[in-house]
Protein backbone atom coordinates (compact mmCIF):
# COMPACT_ATOMS: atom_id res chain seq x y z
CA UNK A 1 0.00 0.00 0.00
CA UNK A 2 1.14 3.35 -0.84
CA UNK A 3 -0.47 7.05 0.04
CA UNK A 4 -2.76 8.49 -1.86
CA UNK A 5 -1.31 11.46 -3.86
CA UNK A 6 -4.39 12.75 -5.44
CA UNK A 7 -5.81 15.36 -2.66
CA UNK A 8 -9.56 14.92 -3.68
CA UNK A 9 -8.95 10.74 -3.97
CA UNK A 10 -7.64 10.76 -0.46
CA UNK A 11 -10.22 12.67 1.48
CA UNK A 12 -12.80 9.91 -0.88
CA UNK A 13 -10.93 7.22 0.41
CA UNK A 14 -10.59 8.36 4.19
CA UNK A 15 -14.37 9.24 3.90
CA UNK A 16 -15.41 5.54 2.88
CA UNK A 17 -13.20 3.84 4.96
CA UNK A 18 -14.45 5.55 7.97
CA UNK A 19 -17.80 4.65 6.97
CA UNK A 20 -16.02 0.75 6.91
CA UNK A 21 -14.53 1.32 10.39
CA UNK A 22 -17.49 2.33 11.86
CA UNK A 23 -19.79 -0.51 9.93
CA UNK A 24 -17.27 -3.22 11.49
CA UNK A 25 -17.15 -1.37 15.24
CA UNK A 26 -21.04 -1.57 15.04
CA UNK A 27 -20.99 -4.89 14.34
CA UNK A 28 -18.62 -5.97 17.08
CA UNK A 29 -21.52 -4.23 19.71
CA UNK A 30 -24.33 -5.78 18.07
CA UNK A 31 -22.63 -9.16 17.91
CA UNK A 32 -20.39 -9.49 20.64
CA UNK A 33 -21.52 -7.34 22.90
CA UNK A 34 -18.46 -5.51 23.03
CA UNK A 35 -17.53 -1.38 24.27
CA UNK A 36 -16.20 -0.23 21.62
CA UNK A 37 -14.20 3.44 20.87
CA UNK A 38 -13.20 4.37 17.73
CA UNK A 39 -10.98 7.63 16.94
CA UNK A 40 -10.38 8.87 13.73
CA UNK A 41 -8.26 11.84 12.85
CA UNK A 42 -8.70 13.10 9.14
CA UNK A 43 -5.72 14.37 6.92
CA UNK A 44 -6.71 18.06 7.95
CA UNK A 45 -7.00 16.78 11.64
CA UNK A 46 -10.70 16.94 12.19
CA UNK A 47 -11.10 14.23 15.03
CA UNK A 48 -13.94 11.60 14.13
CA UNK A 49 -15.21 9.18 16.52
CA UNK A 50 -17.64 5.97 17.11
CA UNK A 51 -18.75 4.14 20.26
CA UNK A 52 -20.71 2.44 22.16
CA UNK A 53 -21.96 3.09 24.91
CA UNK A 54 -20.01 6.27 24.36
CA UNK A 55 -16.59 7.22 23.92
CA UNK A 56 -16.14 8.38 27.53
CA UNK A 57 -17.09 5.60 28.94
CA UNK A 58 -14.57 3.59 26.54
CA UNK A 59 -11.94 5.76 27.02
CA UNK A 60 -12.46 5.47 30.92
CA UNK A 61 -12.34 1.76 31.19
CA UNK A 62 -9.18 1.52 28.76
CA UNK A 63 -7.11 3.68 31.30
CA UNK A 64 -8.46 1.95 33.56
CA UNK A 65 -10.81 4.58 35.27
CA UNK A 66 -14.34 4.70 36.68
CA UNK A 67 -14.95 0.79 36.37
CA UNK A 68 -18.89 0.33 35.03
CA UNK A 69 -21.13 0.46 37.92
CA UNK A 70 -22.37 -3.22 38.70
CA UNK A 71 -25.86 -2.61 39.70
CA UNK A 72 -29.34 -2.94 39.19
CA UNK A 73 -29.46 -0.02 36.46
CA UNK A 74 -26.75 -1.09 33.87
CA UNK A 75 -28.56 -4.28 33.25
CA UNK A 76 -32.30 -2.79 32.91
CA UNK A 77 -30.24 -0.48 30.48
CA UNK A 78 -28.62 -3.75 28.89
CA UNK A 79 -31.98 -5.72 28.49
CA UNK A 80 -33.89 -2.56 27.29
CA UNK A 81 -31.25 -1.76 24.39
CA UNK A 82 -31.29 -5.90 23.85
CA UNK A 83 -35.08 -5.91 23.26
CA UNK A 84 -34.51 -2.68 21.07
CA UNK A 85 -31.74 -4.86 19.34
CA UNK A 86 -33.66 -7.79 19.17
CA UNK A 87 -36.95 -5.86 17.52
CA UNK A 88 -34.55 -4.08 14.94
CA UNK A 89 -33.11 -7.36 13.80
CA UNK A 90 -37.26 -8.66 13.59
CA UNK A 91 -38.09 -5.58 11.52
CA UNK A 92 -34.86 -6.02 9.40
CA UNK A 93 -35.44 -10.13 8.70
CA UNK A 94 -39.54 -8.58 7.53
CA UNK A 95 -37.88 -6.31 5.07
CA UNK A 96 -35.50 -8.87 3.84
CA UNK A 97 -38.55 -10.98 3.04
CA UNK A 98 -40.05 -8.57 1.28
CA UNK A 99 -37.00 -7.55 -0.38
CA UNK A 100 -37.00 -11.61 -1.95
CA UNK A 101 -40.46 -11.57 -2.58
CA UNK A 102 -40.41 -8.36 -4.96
CA UNK A 103 -37.64 -10.10 -6.63
CA UNK A 104 -39.46 -12.91 -7.13
CA UNK A 105 -41.99 -10.97 -8.41
CA UNK A 106 -39.90 -8.75 -10.66
CA UNK A 107 -38.69 -11.80 -11.94
CA UNK A 108 -42.02 -13.04 -12.81
CA UNK A 109 -42.95 -10.06 -13.86
CA UNK A 110 -39.78 -9.95 -16.54
CA UNK A 111 -40.45 -13.19 -17.73
CA UNK A 112 -44.33 -12.21 -18.66
CA UNK A 113 -43.22 -9.08 -20.11
CA UNK A 114 -40.17 -10.54 -21.86
CA UNK A 115 -41.31 -14.03 -22.17
CA UNK A 116 -39.05 -16.64 -24.24
CA UNK A 117 -37.19 -14.47 -27.12
CA UNK A 118 -39.06 -11.59 -26.47
CA UNK A 119 -42.77 -13.60 -27.73
CA UNK A 120 -45.96 -12.53 -26.25
CA UNK A 121 -44.55 -9.16 -23.93
CA UNK A 122 -47.42 -7.36 -24.64
CA UNK A 123 -49.91 -9.85 -22.73
CA UNK A 124 -48.49 -8.90 -19.20
CA UNK A 125 -50.76 -8.14 -16.93
CA UNK A 126 -50.54 -4.23 -16.85
CA UNK A 127 -52.42 -3.94 -13.45
CA UNK A 128 -49.26 -5.86 -11.99
CA UNK A 129 -46.71 -3.44 -13.59
CA UNK A 130 -45.14 -0.63 -11.41
CA UNK A 131 -44.49 2.90 -13.41
CA UNK A 132 -40.95 2.16 -14.64
CA UNK A 133 -42.75 -1.29 -15.64
CA UNK A 134 -45.37 0.64 -17.79
CA UNK A 135 -43.00 3.84 -19.54
CA UNK A 136 -40.73 0.15 -20.82
CA UNK A 137 -43.58 -1.51 -21.84
CA UNK A 138 -44.93 2.02 -23.79
CA UNK A 139 -41.78 2.48 -25.14
CA UNK A 140 -41.66 -1.15 -26.91
CA UNK A 141 -44.99 -0.67 -27.78
CA UNK A 142 -44.02 2.84 -29.51
CA UNK A 143 -41.56 0.42 -31.70
CA UNK A 144 -43.83 -2.00 -32.48
CA UNK A 145 -46.08 0.58 -33.92
CA UNK A 146 -43.33 2.51 -35.95
CA UNK A 147 -42.43 -1.01 -37.57
CA UNK A 148 -45.73 -2.00 -38.00
CA UNK A 149 -46.28 1.72 -40.12
CA UNK A 150 -42.63 0.82 -41.78
CA UNK A 151 -43.80 -2.49 -42.68
CA UNK A 152 -47.24 -1.58 -44.42
CA UNK A 153 -45.52 1.48 -46.03
CA UNK A 154 -43.46 -0.84 -47.84
CA UNK A 155 -45.64 -3.73 -48.66
CA UNK A 156 -48.41 -0.27 -50.18
CA UNK A 157 -45.47 0.52 -51.96
CA UNK A 158 -44.22 -2.66 -53.45
CA UNK A 159 -48.19 -3.36 -54.54
CA UNK A 160 -48.48 -0.03 -56.03
CA UNK A 161 -44.98 -0.91 -58.47
CA UNK A 162 -46.03 -3.87 -59.37
CA UNK A 163 -49.41 -2.57 -60.38
CA UNK A 164 -48.57 0.12 -62.65
CA UNK A 165 -45.82 -2.28 -64.32
CA UNK A 166 -48.61 -4.31 -65.27
CA UNK A 167 -50.72 -1.75 -66.68
CA UNK A 168 -47.81 -0.37 -68.75
CA UNK A 169 -47.59 -3.66 -70.58
CA UNK A 170 -50.90 -3.94 -71.48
Amino acid sequence: MKRIENEERRLITFSKRRSGIYKIASELVTLCRAEVGVIVLSPSGKPFSFAHPSIDTVANQFLNRNPPPIDGSYALVESNRQARINELNQQYDELINQIKVEEARNKVLKQLTEGKGNDAWWEAPIEELNLEELHQMEVRMEDLRRTLWMSINQRTRGKESKSIQGQSSD
